[in-house]
């Protein structure tokens, strides 16, 4: 990913539109450190530091339909990859620091028109399959209470100019993909706080309405029978906890807790059994 990251900006550098100076200068990923001596003029990004973005988290999960189906999987990762942007000449004296302060103007001048990278210059797994979210590119600006000083210091060469390039791209560390079916049909079933009903619907572990079935109600003996849809009703119940027994044909009895109240009078009871 990084690498197709690094083509990416290489190609945003060498479009036709960038300025002529910017285009002729070579791209460099290397570090900068005191062994760096290109021969040319180049423009260094050197890529110091990928951190999460948390600000950019979603928790919720995504969402999305496939044929026949909902697929559910976790949210992507959203990744900060940043570099630290400098300009090399091979020229001597004064016109080494002309060159390299030139070449480091048009940089930062070219890639501050690209708040969110174009699609044109998205590079191997960037590009395909695409990315879910558009990528942001943020340019020279660094983190509260972080120092420039203390990079050259770490890689033990004198202070240049430099501004940070912050591309912030997707990843997909998660591999877990959850199927749902479609749901086909929507049933609205109105209950009334004054006159109490308990209502049921039984189905069977394929989700398939169980008609014909007998329902009773252990601890006060009330029966019913389920209708064509599975759906059942026991009147002249109180509110509170109950024990249903279930029989149907071919399936062995089986008993369900369910509990009566008056935000709760419609039941929705999956069987377990074959």
């Amino acid at each position: 990913m990084f690498h197709d990251l690094d083509e990416t900006l290489k190609a945003m550098l060498d479009d036709a539109a960038a300025p002529t100076e910017l285009r002729a200068a070579d791209v460099s990923f290397d570090t900068p450190d005191k062994d760096y001596k290109p021969t040319e003029a180049t423009v260094n990004l050197f890529l110091h530091e990928v951190t999460e973005n948390r600000s950019l988290r979603d928790e919720a999960r995504v969402l999305a339909r496939a044929g026949d189906v909902y697929t559910s999987r976790l949210p992507s990762l959203r990744v900060d990859c940043t570099y630290l942007a400098t300009a090399w000449s091979s020229q001597a004296g004064g016109l080494r620091a002309a060159e390299e302060h030139r070449l480091l103007g048009l940089a930062l001048q070219w890639l501050s028109r690209f708040p969110v990278v174009d699609e044109r210059f998205l590079r191997g797994s960037l590009k395909t399959p695409p990315q879910p979210y558009p990528l942001p590119a943020v340019v020279a600006q660094t983190q509260e209470g972080r120092s420039i000083g203390e990079f050259w210091s770490a890689l033990g060469v004198s202070p240049r100019p430099a501004f940070p390039l912050t591309v912030t791209v997707a990843l997909e560390p998660y591999d877990e993909v959850e199927e749902l079916p479609l749901v086909q049909e929507v049933h609205l079933r109105s209950t009334l706080v004054d006159h109490p009903v308990l209502r049921g619907v039984l189905f069977d572990k394929s989700l398939a309405p169980v008609p014909a079935a007998a329902v009773s109600v252990v601890e006060t003996g009330a029966q019913a029978t389920s209708g064509p849809d599975g759906e059942f009703v026991v009147p002249g119940l109180e509110f509170g906890t109950y024990t249903l027994t279930v029989r149907a044909s071919g399936r062995p009895d089986e008993q369900v807790a369910v509990t009566f109240a008056a935000d709760h009078q419609t039941q929705t009871v999956v069987l377990s059994g074959p």
